[in-house]
């Protein structure tokens, strides 16, 4: 599997110019492949080998499209393809999708590189913090070794991208070939599985009865407000908005690391800890556009979490299974029966068999039996009345999130 390490990099002031230089020239390039796939015959659209094709005739008629690396302007035009995959994806599934979009100037920030002769890594820098890369058209520069660098033959993809920030980072692809083979369902213990339920009074609940509170970044928000305030008040395009345009981008950069940083630790620590995860696979789109908590769920940042979760989960063996979302908080996790509930209503009471435990709980437990039918080890639809998970309801436990940043897990 693709394993990508992201470093800090420092660029001279002349690599710098020149790197940028060239991304703007890949944006142009960018758009007039998008421009020339649209305006094509629906029925007779490009494909990516046309395109590539094409990009020496653009080149002729646009001197200025020479002057990056051809490869990596090859690299632009086959990520426009990429992108394309992914909405058709989208459109499969029934979500309404439009059209790639246009770039304007600094929307466009990343140059990429998938052949090893376009780079170079220097290990002999003299200091053990520093590696020296070298990219094609580019130029070296340094980046902060925080972790051991491959070398050049052991990286697949080399992307260098420059934040709003103004920071450069780069990432390094590597594949991974010795990931943990995954056990076997009928072999993995019901201690070893877990369900998980996402929410916003707690950004977990396990079907372990294990609650992880939201993040708190009132703090950050409140920094954030008062920055961007500072913003709207200089002149647009000044010197001094471009100063404060980037104390925005750094304000706004804390709140993602830190959230980032969360549920890094919160997913490494569930598939270290589990054999089997069930998580919900929610549609966070419309859930923006409809309800009253748009602002919490987005800041949850779900969608996300569900990605690291199932990245993680191929990286350290661990099955992880995302499960229709849709009833989870009705069914009763006992007998199956449905019962509407408000969402102020936090506790499950079921009229059937009488079963009463925490809304969030049930759901959790439903969410792991739902997984649990799909990989082939859950209860049978002709005994609904088994369980994966005893009925016994232990005392809830709930974990501050605090501790899961400064400690790495919940459980520490």
């Amino acid at each position: 599997m693709k394993h990508t390490l992201r470093f800090r990099a420092y660029l001279p002031d002349n690599v710098a110019s020149e790197a940028w230089h060239q991304i703007n020239i890949l944006r142009q390039i960018r758009n007039h492949a998008v421009r020339d796939y649209y305006n094509s015959d629906y029925n007779d659209r490009p494909s990516e080998y046309d395109q590539h094709g094409k990009l020496t005739m653009w080149a002729n008629q646009w001197p200025t499209f020479t002057e990056p690396s051809q490869h990596a302007a090859q690299q632009a035009i086959s990520q426009i393809y990429t992108d394309l995959e992914t909405l058709q994806e989208r459109r499969n599934k029934g979500y309404n999708v439009g059209r790639l979009q246009w770039q304007g100037a600094g929307e466009f920030r990343s140059v990429s590189y998938n052949q090893p002769r376009r780079w170079n890594v220097d290990h002999n820098t003299g200091d053990g913090r520093f590696v020296r890369l070298r990219l094609e058209k580019i130029g070296w520069f340094k980046i902060r070794a925080e972790r051991d660098v491959p070398p050049a033959e052991d990286i697949d993809e080399v992307i260098l991208k420059k934040e709003t920030t103004g920071e450069w980072h780069v990432s390094l692809v590597t594949t991974v070939e010795d990931t943990p083979e995954k056990p076997s369902p009928d072999e993995i213990e019901p201690k070893d599985c877990v369900g998980v339920d996402l929410g916003i009074t707690s950004y977990i609940h396990t079907s372990e009865n294990l609650s992880v509170d939201t993040l708190d970044l009132s703090d950050e928000y409140d920094r954030y407000a008062r920055e961007q305030r500072k913003l709207d008040r200089k002149e647009h395009g000044s010197a001094n908005w471009e100063k404060q345009r980037q104390q925005v981008a750094q304000t706004k950069r804390k709140i993602k690391r830190k959230m980032r940083d969360y549920q890094h630790k919160l997913t490494t620590w569930l598939v270290q800890e589990y054999d089997i995860v069930a998580v919900e696979d929610l549609d966070v789109k419309p859930m923006l556009e409809t309800t009253q908590n748009a602002k919490n769920k987005q800041d949850a940042a779900w969608s996300r979490f569900i990605e690291l979760l199932e990245y993680k989960g191929e990286l350290y063996g661990t099955h992880v299974e995302t499960v229709e979302p849709r009833g989870t908080t009705k069914e009763c996790s006992v007998c199956g029966v449905e019962t509407a509930k408000p969402i102020w209503v936090r506790e499950h009471s079921c009229p059937a068999c009488g079963h009463t435990e925490d809304r969030d709980l049930n759901a959790a437990k439903n969410i792991l039996n739902r997984g649990l039918k799909q990989l082939g080890a859950g209860r049978s639809e002709s005994t609904p009345v088994q369980t994966a998970l005893p009925t016994f309801t232990p005392q809830r436990e709930a974990v501050d999130a605090k501790r899961v940043v400064e400690a790495g897990s919940p459980g520490a």
